[in-house]
């Protein structure tokens, strides 16, 4: 009934239409006529069914002029939605144009009038009908793919659809269609069947009227193309579309520049020339935000803009460009920590370090690039000089700028120049850009490079590296001058025989490391100052053979010789590194292992140009795959027990698991030792294997060296949930043999993606080298029962054993190995001893020679019974100081391995407290009296220098005690000779030893320290500074100054003003060492904070601390002169602030250094699981504190207002270096759940749901600094964000009058939030 009703109101409009048109009424009469008739009718104006039905009865049977004129009045009128006639239009004209001139200009003409008048029609009743209805005619959300009903989003649509439309027929028009990839419009822009003229005759002057309405009509159609263009309101909805449909805007690009180069209609159009059309779509041109000088989006990022990069003399002081690459440098620096590896590569980090930089400062590549060497270079020169220790030194510094860096850049230039990626970098789903300018990134590496000759300071090279950097040059020389020696031969020239002054710095060696990995050519050679000149020839002329490289490659046989040259002298290229390979896998027996040694040698510690060769030829050979005709029982590893020994006491160092580390592949190395320490662990020690040297290796012996190495790889001596942080462990707990293994599978699991980065590819490469199927601890029973019972060790106490079991008798068997000797000549006295619950008997006078020809997994798991026996002896007098260490020695030596057990339970017991104390007196036990005096004051300087008072450590003498485990575990150490066989034990010792001593009370760690420095002089200031910093452990308050000493030197602040001698030189100063006075020289504050922060528990208070720390430097910042200017040069901003804007500009520089600081810290400090605190609690708990306001001094309003921009550019930096910029990092999935949390709580503030403490202008400078730095520079995090959340957001800032900041939010927040910014862009009309 209803039905009926309407059809017979619509056909009582149509009547009253005919009898207007039969008396060719005033269009305005009828159209009076119409609103009294439908709204008796209960039709609401405007009707779009009304709009639908006149359209109709116009196309085509009464296509007359004086019907166009009540189409027209109804819409002045407001009787028909323009939006819905233009759509109805468009769909029944187009198509028709050619037949249809007259009407087509018609349509085109009230699309100028109407389509740019936006606002009153979305303000209109039924707003959301009329654009369900266009949906229904243009069928938009079947062409666009988006299934939405946000009628902001139908409108971008619409306006993009009536633009194409246009664009299209214009093509058709010209015959241009056809030069289009699809050869044909997705939009209905000519009708199918054939046009038939509507009069019979054909009348030759009004076809050619026709012909030249349809060129008049393809003009203009061009030129209202190019008004949605310039308009401010259209072009910015366009935006949109470019934003949110980047398929369909590739090919929208495609045809407009096909227009553009090819269409005769706009070369004769007057108003719009090609350039003009071309230019109206870049990316300068089809913006989102408009300029505006009051918005507080290009405020804040004129304030915190900074320029290009200043020259920064020597290692960089004060607030100068380079200093802003702080955070680089303490990355870097914090690599060289030796007590922890990282499963993650430095490359990934240092890769999403720099982008992060990169856009947060929005620097060009060339400044990046140059501020990525600089940041390198000034941490070989703090290393040049190194203090002598068990810790990474000038060969892992090296690592880092001539391996990992020029690896960094290889990958930032392919991503940067190889991705397809958005023009104007606001977003990553945005993918229809071409290929971005191949070389351009490329370029400004060359131009970094070049300009990296003028900071000599930081050019010299270390005295160990002159020999490297002179060859360097001198290839450059010889090759300038035509003189070809082959790379081959060149190890073979003697500086001396150069006739001129062949002297290389570090650029020669950065050069050549970039020519290694294809970054640079030999171009590079003739850069105007890169060498001294040409020369004519050699003075001598180039052996014909010697033992070396180039003997290699010719065929020269391995001899003792050629063996020694090979492992001091790295290889210089690929394929000499190959050749090695090829003789480890397929050489002889004594080739392999020769190779082997070859390769974990100067190849492996200073072949920078080959290194990521180097450890991934190590890491294949440490799983070699099982032969085809093997057919034994036992494992194929077996038969490879000397190679296998070769490089794992090869790869024993420091340096070299730190290298391993620095690329990324502890994981790989991790996984592929367990299966040897399960294989030789479960053999009998009766076989043995012969070296070429002479040397006698035991199944034992492959199996201590492989674990040894493998326990290194994470803090096993730690809990493994140790400092964890909400949701996430921080990364050093990460590492347990489980997450290691989980890393490495998920190199496997990104071997398959075609879109993955450089270093995913290398990893994935060495993965799937080793084995193609993921791997887990379940594979290896006898290590996870060990890991089992070592983690059961550090949590409880010791029991379980039972007597009688084979463990029982294995605890009798070494026990008596142990104490053999005890008493030895009193036949009748046998010593029991006590272990856990049950009792151990041992008869001294029986003599146990024969060592136990036992499994080494059986004996770890008696170890720890075995040590806690003799432990117990030892407490009740027993067995004496000497004969415990004596006894544990010989159980160390026995099984080297099971030094490991002894960590595990010496850090347990001294854990627990329940040991008395015992005095070092030097009789029963060593005394440290010799230079414990000397070592404390030693510590009291180092922590004087840094600006820590701890008042505490000036307290009366107290007794030289240590709790019996320490004490036992110390006299275990020094009994250990300091070599290079005892020195891969003692690196997994050391680290264990100075926790335990750390975790007592003072001076605990002092004591074990001059115990040590009489062991070994010559570490006397490395033993001297890992004391000083035990001091941190468990005292918070010391953290705090010495966290306030690494602000006071980075800013340079003072009591009145702000230093000019801040910056990474006061920060990290020139490392540490005893080469500046004689004696251990001060140590800068970062560096000594970088040494201790993993040793922190208390790790949560750090970022409350930091943060304080953050406001109290702002606070000094705007306080001194810095800020403050005379009134005369005082200016009125629009925000009410009274400041300068030179005096503004320098202040925030200085505001940026401290959040920049403040926020490495806090990244470095607890990784992933801090800066997610930091996001979901500290920052909101700090924001709803209440906070006392001092009356500052300086302009008013300044200090709030920087305090708050502080903590936005803290925040955001925090999770940046967290998260990356984009999805490329590992960690990046951990994002969306806390940013999401922490965009709520700013949405809830800004809705009034949650009452605030701080100033108004703090929150108010927070909250746009935050938005202005996620939409300016992590576009990725917004299209994260919940759609609500984002436009809660868009609207209390609209309330705070940041109308254009609204906008940009919105606009980079996906199609979910695109509807919600075209209508705010349409409001604001």
């Amino acid at each position: 009934m209803a039905v009926s009703i309407e059809n017979s109101v619509w056909d009582c409009v149509i009547q009253i239409t005919k009898v207007a048109q039969e008396k060719g009424s005033d269009p305005l009469l009828w159209a009076l006529q119409l609103p009294s008739n439908l709204s008796s009718n209960g039709i609401l104006l405007p009707s779009p069914e009304l709009a639908e039905v006149l359209v109709s009865y116009i196309c085509w049977d009464n296509n007359v002029p004086i019907l166009w004129k009540f189409l027209e009045k109804a819409l002045v009128l407001k009787i028909l939605p323009p939006l819905m006639v233009l759509a109805l239009l468009s769909d029944r004209v187009i198509p028709c144009r050619r037949s249809q001139p007259a009407a087509y200009r018609l349509f085109m003409e009230l699309l100028k009038r109407h389509a740019f008048s936006l606002k009153s029609q979305t303000n209109a009743p039924h707003y959301l009908k009329v654009m369900k209805s266009i949906d229904a005619v243009l069928h938009l959300s079947q062409n666009f793919g988006l299934q939405a009903s946000d009628p902001g989003i139908l409108m971008v649509e619409f306006i993009y659809s009536i633009v194409w439309l246009l664009l299209d027929a214009s093509l058709d028009d010209e015959g241009l269609l056809e030069l289009t990839p699809e050869k044909k419009s997705g939009w209905a822009t000519k009708l199918q069947e054939m046009e038939i003229d509507g009069h019979e005759n054909y009348d030759e002057k009004r076809a050619e009227h026709h012909e030249k309405l349809q060129k008049l009509n393809t003009e203009m159609a061009i030129e209202i193309i190019g008004l949605f263009l310039k308009n401010k309101l259209t072009s910015r909805i366009l935006y949109l579309a470019r934003q949110n449909l980047p398929t369909h805007w590739v090919r929208f690009i495609q045809r407009l520049r096909l227009l553009g180069a090819n269409s005769s209609a706009l070369r004769n159009s007057k108003t719009l020339t090609s350039e003009d059309l071309l230019q109206l779509t870049s990316e300068n041109h089809l913006v989102l935000t408009q300029e505006s000088k009051t918005s507080s989006l290009q405020k804040f990022h004129a304030v915190m803009g900074l320029g290009s990069l200043v020259s920064s003399a020597g290692l960089c002081h004060g607030a100068s460009r380079s200093a802003f690459w702080l955070p680089l440098d303490l990355a870097l620096e914090d690599a060289m920590d030796g007590y922890q590896v990282n499963a993650t590569s430095a490359i990934e980090i240092i890769t999403g370090l720099t982008k992060t930089l990169q856009a947060i400062n929005s620097t060009t590549w060339h400044d990046t690039f140059l501020g990525l060497w600089i940041a390198a270079l000034r941490l070989v020169q703090r290393e040049r000089d190194p203090i002598e220790g068990p810790i990474p030194r000038l060969d892992t510094c090296l690592c880092i700028l001539l391996s990992i860096i020029p690896l960094v850049v290889a990958d930032l230039i392919e991503e940067e120049e190889n991705v397809p990626v958005d023009e104007s970098d606001w977003g990553s789903t945005n993918q229809w850009k071409d290929k971005k300018v191949p070389g351009k990134c490329h370029n400004d590496l060359v131009s970094s490079l070049q300009l990296l000759g003028d900071y000599q300071g930081l050019l010299s090279p270390p005295q160990s590296v002159v020999s490297a950097a002179n060859q360097a040059a001198a290839k450059a020389m010889l090759f300038i001058s035509g003189i070809n020696v082959g790379s081959a031969n060149f190890e073979c020239i003697n500086m001396n025989d150069m006739p001129i002054n062949c002297s290389g710095n570090m650029r020669h060696l950065i050069i050549e490391a970039c020519i290694a990995r294809h970054l640079l050519d030999t171009s590079a050679y003739f850069w105007p100052g890169y060498v001294n000149g040409c020369i004519n020839q050699i003075t001598h002329s180039v052996p014909a053979q010697v033992p070396g490289w180039s003997s290699l490659m010719k065929g020269a046989p391995l001899t003792p010789v050629m063996i020694s040259a090979l492992v001091s002298i790295p290889a210089s290229s690929l394929a000499e590194l190959e050749k090695v390979y090829e003789l480890a896998v397929h050489g002889l027996d004594d080739e392999k292992i020769s190779a082997a040694t070859i390769l974990c040698g100067a190849s492996l510690l200073r072949g920078w140009n080959i290194q990521e060769h180097a450890v991934h030829f190590i890491t294949r050979l440490l799983s070699p795959s099982v032969p085809v005709d093997y057919s034994g029982i036992d494992s194929h590893l077996i038969s490879y027990a000397p190679i296998l020994n070769v490089l794992i006491v090869g790869l024993a160092s420091v340096d070299c698991v730190q290298i391993f580390s620095l690329h990324g592949l502890v994981p790989q190395l991790a996984c592929s030792l367990m299966p040897i320490c399960e294989v030789f662990g479960s053999c009998v020690p009766d076989v043995s294997w012969n070296l070429p040297t002479g040397e006698e290796i035991s199944a034992h012996a492959v199996f201590s060296n492989a674990f040894a190495l493998l326990l290194k790889l994470w803090r096993f001596n730690h809990p493994p949930l140790e400092h964890g942080v909400g949701d996430v462990p921080t990364v050093g707990s990460q590492l347990t043999p489980e997450y290691l293994l989980s890393v490495r599978n998920s190199h496997l699991v990104s071997s398959g993606n075609a879109h993955k980065d450089r270093n995913k590819r290398r990893l994935s490469a060495v993965a799937t080298s080793a084995s193609l199927q993921p791997i887990f601890m379940d594979s290896f029973p006898k290590l996870k029962v060990w890991y089992r019972q070592h983690k059961k060790c550090i949590a409880s106490t010791l029991s379980g054993l039972v007597s009688g079991t084979p463990v029982h008798q294995i605890v009798n068997v070494l026990l008596n190995m142990m104490f053999r000797n005890i008493n030895k000549g009193s036949q009748s006295q046998s010593l029991t001893i006590t272990s856990g619950s049950s009792c151990s008997s041992g008869s001294v006078n029986k003599d146990s020679s024969l060592r136990p020809k036992l499994p080494a997994w059986d004996i770890l798991e008696a170890v720890p019974f075995v040590v806690d026996a003799a432990l117990t002896a030892c407490a009740h007098g027993r067995l004496s100081p000497r004969e415990l260490a004596t006894g544990l020695k010989d159980l160390a030596d026995f099984l080297p391995a099971s030094l490991a057990t002894i960590v595990s339970y010496f850090s347990a017991e001294v854990s627990r407290g329940v040991w008395k104390p015992v005095y070092m007196n030097g009789t029963d036990w060593p005394s440290p009296a010799a230079n414990l005096s000397n070592v404390e004051e030693k510590i009291k300087k180092i922590l004087a220098a840094t600006g820590v008072d701890i008042p505490s450590l000036a307290a009366g003498s107290s007794p030289d005690t240590l709790p019996l485990p320490l004490a036992a575990f110390v006299s275990l150490t020094i009994t250990y000779k300091i070599d290079k066989t005892s020195e891969r034990f003692l690196n997994l010792a050391g680290p264990a030893l100075e926790s335990l001593a750390a975790g007592c009370p003072w001076p605990c760690m002092p004591i074990v320290a001059s115990l040590w420095t009489q062991k070994a002089k010559r570490w006397f200031d490395f033993l001297v500074f890992s004391a000083s910093r035990t001091v941190f452990l468990n005292n918070s308050d010391a953290v705090f100054q010495l966290l306030k000493s690494c602000f006071t030197a980075t800013l340079g602040v003072g009591p009145t003003a702000i230093s000019s001698n801040g910056g990474v030189g006061a920060l990290l100063g020139h490392g540490f060492g005893s080469h500046f006075h004689g004696g251990i020289s001060p140590v800068a504050p970062g560096i000594l904070y970088l040494r201790v922060h993993r040793s922190i528990r208390e790790i949560v208070f750090i970022t409350e601390e930091i943060i304080s720390l953050i406001l109290h430097s702002v606070r000094e910042i705007a306080c001194s002169g810095l800020a403050r200017e005379k009134s005369q040069n005082l200016k009125r901003t629009k925000n009410g602030l009274r400041c300068g804007q030179v005096s503004l500009t320098a202040a925030m520089t200085w505001v940026k250094l401290a959040a920049s600081l403040g926020a490495s810290l806090v990244w470095l400090s607890g990784g992933v699981g801090l800066v997610q605190s930091l996001f979901k609690e500290t920052l909101p708990s700090w924001f709803i504190a209440v906070h006392m306001c001092d009356q500052e001094e300086g302009p008013e309003g300044m200090v709030a207002m920087l305090q708050g921009y502080a903590l936005a550019y803290f925040a955001v930096l925090c999770g940046t270096f967290a998260w990356g910029v984009d999805s490329s990092s590992s960690a990046s999935k951990w994002r969306p759940k806390v940013l999401a949390a922490h965009m709520e709580f700013l949405a809830s503030a800004l809705d009034g749901r949650i009452s605030l403490g701080c100033d108004w202008a703090t929150w108010s400078s927070y909250i746009t600094g935050f938005v202005s730095l996620m939409v300016g520079c992590t576009p990725s995090w917004v299209l994260e964000v919940d759609a609500d959340v984002l436009k809660r957001l868009s609207k209390g800032l609209r309330q705070w009058k940041e109308e254009e900041l609204a906008l940009a939010l919105l606009g980079i927040g996906g199609v979910e939030t695109m509807g919600a910014a075209a209508e705010l862009i349409i409001e604001e009309q």
